[in-house]
């Protein structure tokens, strides 16, 4: 018979090895090694010194994919600049309902003339809200929308929805529908005779347009209703928006009057601050008591920013 030597690398010292024969009746060889040390890792090499070894390939990393927007910071939202990301949760941080919440819409201007609104304080009533834009789907009132329309929640607990259109020239107002077709406070479907323009591209500083609509045979939480609204819009400045988990350099404020006029019952009318940026959409907005009459008000009855 025949035997082969080897060898025994332990803790990184070889050791060689040979085998020796028990030339006792039975013939049976047995094999003598002495290793010294306890092995942790051990593998044989043959004598003629066999050094190939398996080889790992490098790391290769994923491709990035690009995004689909990125911001410029040119001061200008342009159509591309600001789509519905549909189907991709939000969060905003949210007041509590019904809680009047001191807001500073009107910023401060440092020496150097750069405007900063500071709302990056922690409020301890607020409340997350996760929203997000969707298509209209099998809603129950999607036969009444043109295609191509897409809803977003119109208040933070998502009972009421706002039906959009987006296009090159604006972000239009179509209507608002209950999230569910009879909910407990009633059914609300109210459907304008033409689009409101929210948003007006491009979006810049010194732009501003007013935006009416009639609503006929509408229902409201359950009882007929027909009005009329007026949007009065207007961009009137930029800067730096500070909010509590994130900052955004180069933001727009968009001041909103709404004035509704029912055809029976007191008009009412109402105020909004929001800022945009670009890619982004909306990132805060501030909504006033009813009847404010000043642009920039100092008390809220809604309080929403981006934030986790």
């Amino acid at each position: 018979m025949s035997m082969h030597c080897g060898r025994v690398l332990i803790r990184n010292k070889v050791y060689d090895w040979h085998p020796t024969i028990n030339n006792s009746r039975d013939k049976t060889p047995t094999v003598t090694v002495w290793l010294g040390v306890l092995a942790v890792s051990t593998f044989f090499t043959a004598c003629e010194d066999n050094r190939t070894f398996p080889t790992i390939a490098g790391y290769t990393a994923p491709v990035a994919q690009p995004l689909q927007c990125v911001p410029n910071l040119d001061g200008v939202i342009e159509a591309t600049e600001l789509q519905a990301a549909i189907g991709v949760p939000v969060s905003y941080l949210v007041s509590a309902a019904e809680q009047i919440q001191p807001i500073d819409t009107k910023g401060l201007v440092t020496s150097d003339g750069k405007r900063i609104w500071d709302w990056s304080a922690d409020r301890a009533t607020d409340q997350i809200a996760t929203l997000s834009a969707e298509v209209m789907g099998q809603r129950w009132f999607a036969d009444e929308f043109p295609n191509g329309a897409f809803i977003v929640p119109f208040d933070a607990g998502a009972t009421v929805e706002s039906v959009y259109q987006h296009n090159a020239d604006g972000l239009w107002l179509l209507g608002v529908a209950s999230s569910k077709e009879n909910p407990p406070e009633g059914k609300t479907l109210l459907i304008y005779d033409k689009p409101i323009a929210l948003f007006q591209f491009p979006l810049e500083v010194g732009k501003n347009w007013v935006s009416s609509a009639n609503i006929k045979n509408g229902v409201l939480r359950g009882l007929p209703y027909a009005g009329k609204d007026i949007y009065e819009v207007s961009v009137d400045a930029s800067g730096e928006l500070l909010l509590p988990d994130i900052a955004f350099s180069q933001a727009l404020r968009v001041k909103t009057r709404v004035v509704v006029q029912p055809a029976v019952g007191q008009a009412q009318e109402r105020r909004q601050v929001s800022f945009v940026f670009e890619c982004f959409g909306e990132v805060a907005r501030a909504v006033s008591e009813n009847g404010a009459q000043e642009d920039l008000f100092s008390n809220a009855t809604e309080v929403r920013r981006l934030g986790l």
